[in-house]
């Protein structure tokens, strides 16, 4: 079986040879962790953010960029597409793991999860788990973990210390940006596997959305995901007739809170997370191919208007 860890090592080590070409900075603790610094106490950048998306998604997902436009202004996008859907975005992408060790927080993805099956049923459902002898883990922080915290999950992956990497960058940054704008082929993987689809039946994935501005810590969680939720567009390849059951539960326009940039949401929710209708974690437009019965199906719609708003741009 695959390991999404030893894939995910190669470019890490990568990474960390050439964090200068990257605009980032390699740390090596002194229990033998290592440790890139994508953002946090560096400048980043696309190449950095690329780099970090594909770690994340445990070397199986390919990102590349481009320029477009929405209603007339130029926006950078990116584009993401795997032949592993399953896999590279529930079993390393997808944001499973709340890293909190003393006074430090972040929310840990990537493949490292796949050893430490956090959240546990996510792996039961796609039946798939690692076995490989070295971490690599994301982590969405404004902080470098110390020791204790690379401690900790080294003992939760099961691996010594010193076969435990991360790479870290803050959701205000560059590389914060696009790692999650790169996540927008997991919130369609993610919302059918929330809905009780088998998602491994989705054979092959391809998507894009807009790379949002930079425009700092209090806006920076509502930024990135609304590039997703208003204008992430995504095409779905699988065999599984039975897809018809769950299109019109797809896309994000069918939340509750749709229709207003997500940090005004958030502020009506009283800043509680928990008060949020999940349904609006969803990509904007999905196209389904499905080859049992060779039919295309086509739900939902990008919200270019709401995603201006959000970035600032009207």
């Amino acid at each position: 079986m695959l390991s999404v860890n030893e894939l995910a090592l190669e470019i890490f080590d990568n990474l960390a040879e050439l964090s200068e070409e990257f605009n980032a900075a390699y740390h090596e603790l002194d229990n033998g962790a290592r440790i890139v610094d994508c953002g946090v106490s560096t400048r980043g950048g696309y190449a950095a953010g690329r780099t970090f998306t594909e770690i994340c998604m445990g070397g199986l997902g390919e990102v590349n960029f481009r320029m477009g436009e929405i209603k007339g202004f130029p926006v950078p996008f990116i584009d993401i597409n795997t032949d592993f859907p399953s896999i590279a975005c529930l079993g390393a992408q997808k944001a499973g793991w709340t890293v909190k060790v003393g006074n430090y927080f972040a929310m840990g993805s990537g493949p490292a999860r796949a050893l430490s099956l956090k959240p546990k049923h996510t792996y039961e459902v796609i039946e798939y788990e690692d076995d490989y002898d070295c971490a690599v883990i994301c982590l969405e922080s404004d902080h470098l973990p110390n020791g204790e915290v690379m401690e900790k999950i080294a003992a939760e992956c099961h691996v010594d210390v010193s076969n435990t990497c991360a790479v870290v960058a803050p959701t205000s940054s560059i590389v914060g940006s696009i790692q999650v704008a790169g996540r927008c082929v997991e919130t369609a993987i993610y919302k059918l596997n929330e809905l009780g689809f088998d998602t491994r039946k989705v054979t092959a994935a391809i998507g894009t959305a807009p790379l949002p501005p930079v425009r700092g810590p209090k806006l920076a969680m509502g930024v990135t995901n609304d590039a997703t939720i208003y204008h992430g567009r995504i095409m779905l390849t699988m065999k599984a007739p039975e897809i018809k059951d769950y299109l019109e539960k797809i896309p994000s326009n069918k939340s509750k809170g749709y229709g207003k940039p997500f940090n005004d949401i958030f502020k009506e929710a009283g800043y509680d997370f928990y008060k949020i209708d999940t349904a609006l974690f969803s990509p904007a437009e999905v196209v389904i191919n499905e080859l049992a019965e060779g039919k295309v199906y086509h739900v939902g719609a990008v919200n270019p208007d709401v995603a201006l708003k959000s970035f600032g741009l009207i």
